[in-house]
Order: structure tokens, then C-alpha cells, then sequence
């Protein structure tokens, strides 16, 4: 199975670098987002407070990782997906999207750190809590989004179908990843956040299991 979530990987990057509008339109939406952020705010680097960063700066990742997510089974054809079943296990399948969408979520994540740095200043006091939260968080974003486009993609790519099952697991994810990217920008010690990111690892665990469980009942159909 190893084996096949390799090879599927590659087809996504390969898929993905033919295919650059899609990444490069993802890329400007965080830039440009950041950068309407500071025009609309007024801020300059350090008079913006540490709450307002925090906030905006998760709202713009979860958009970013909705639209780089949402599209995992959209772009699959029917004849493509009948392939799939023929060559690869459900397992492999649904591994190979979420590992795959971890990583380009977190590339997206670290992107928009780096532009938030650059353009609304740095506040954060403990870079390796903050990287680790951001690890997590990507993890959980694309788990829960893979999941559910894959759903959305068996009742015809309802936009609305896939909004309304992924808020109730994208908002426990995202309140836990807010509370602790804050203790990290107020450089708190890690026993304080230990238990939110045991927390954030356990719902990360859930659906993912979750997923891999229940996929392979909704590809046969």
C-alpha cells in the first residue's frame, strides 16, 4: 500500500505542477490577502496587537487551505476515478490526498508566515511552538477537508454540502490552533499548551481514522 500512496503522490505533484493556475492563484490569494489586511487595518510593523494577528492570520490559512482542499476529487473525472479503483486500494487513495494536502497546506501556512512577518511585523515569541501548532493544524485542515470533498464529490460538488459538513470539525481544530499560536506569541512555557496539543493531536487522529475507515463504503459506491 506504501508503494501505491508513493505513486499516487507523485500524480498529485505532477498534476499539480502541470496545472500551475491553480497553485499560483492559491499563492496570490494569501499574498493579496495579507496585503489588503494591512491596507484595510492601517497597520504598520508592531502597531498591530497580538490578537488581531493571530486572528487574521488563521482566518487567511483556513480560507487558503479551503480553496487549495476543496479541489482533491472536484478535478478527478468520473473515467479517471473508475481507473483508480481498478489500480488502488481506498486506503491508499485517501492517504496519498491527505498526506499530500498536509504538505501543500503547510507550504501555504509557512508562505503566509513569512509575508505576515515581513508586511504586519513578527510578535511571535516561541518559533517552535508556533511551527509545531502550524504543523498540526495543517494535518487537521487537510484531513477534515479531504474527507469531505470527497463527500461532495459523490453528491455532485456541492460547494454548499462540503461547507456545512466541515464546519463542525474545522472549528474545534481552529479554536485549539488559535489558543495555541497565542500562548506561543505570548512566549509561554509548553506545559501550558501541552494539553491543547494533546487536544489538536487527538482530533487530527480521530479524523483520520475517520477517513480511513469510512472511505473505501463511499468509493465503491
Amino acid at each position: 500500500m506504501w508503494k501505491e500512496i508513493s505513486v499516487l503522490i507523485s500524480k498529485e505533484v505532477t498534476l499539480e505542477w502541470r496545472q500551475k493556475f491553480a497553485l499560483n492563484g492559491i499563492l496570490l490569494y494569501v499574498v493579496s490577502a495579507v496585503f489588503i489586511t494591512y491596507l484595510s487595518v492601517g497597520a504598520k510593523q508592531g502597531n498591530i496587537s497580538a490578537p488581531t494577528w493571530n486572528a487574521l492570520y488563521w482566518i487567511i490559512i483556513l480560507f487558503s487551505a479551503v480553496n487549495a482542499v476543496a479541489k482533491s476529487f472536484v478535478q478527478e473525472h468520473q473515467g479517471r476515478q473508475l481507473y483508480y479503483y481498478m489500480i488502488a486500494s481506498p486506503e491508499a487513495i485517501i492517504l496519498s490526498k491527505i498526506i499530500y494536502n498536509t504538505g501543500l497546506t503547510l507550504i501555504l501556512a509557512l508562505l503566509g508566515y513569512g509575508v505576515f512577518s515581513v508586511i504586519l511585523g513578527n510578535p511571535v515569541q516561541d518559533q517552535g511552538l508556533f511551527i509545531l501548532n502550524l504543523v498540526l493544524g495543517a494535518m487537521g485542515f487537510s484531513a477534515s477537508l479531504t474527507m469531505v470533498s470527497g463527500i461532495a464529490s459523490k453528491a455532485g460538488n456541492n460547494a454548499t454540502l462540503m461547507a456545512i459538513l466541515s464546519f463542525p470539525v474545522i472549528i474545534p481544530i481552529l479554536l485549539m490552533a488559535i489558543r495555541i499560536s497565542k500562548n506561543a506569541m505570548d512566549g509561554l512555557d509548553w506545559s501550558v499548551s501541552m494539553d491543547k496539543l494533546v487536544t489538536l493531536l487527538a482530533i487530527n487522529a480521530i479524523v483520520a481514522v475517520t477517513g480511513y475507515i469510512l472511505f473505501p463504503y463511499l468509493w465503491r459506491s
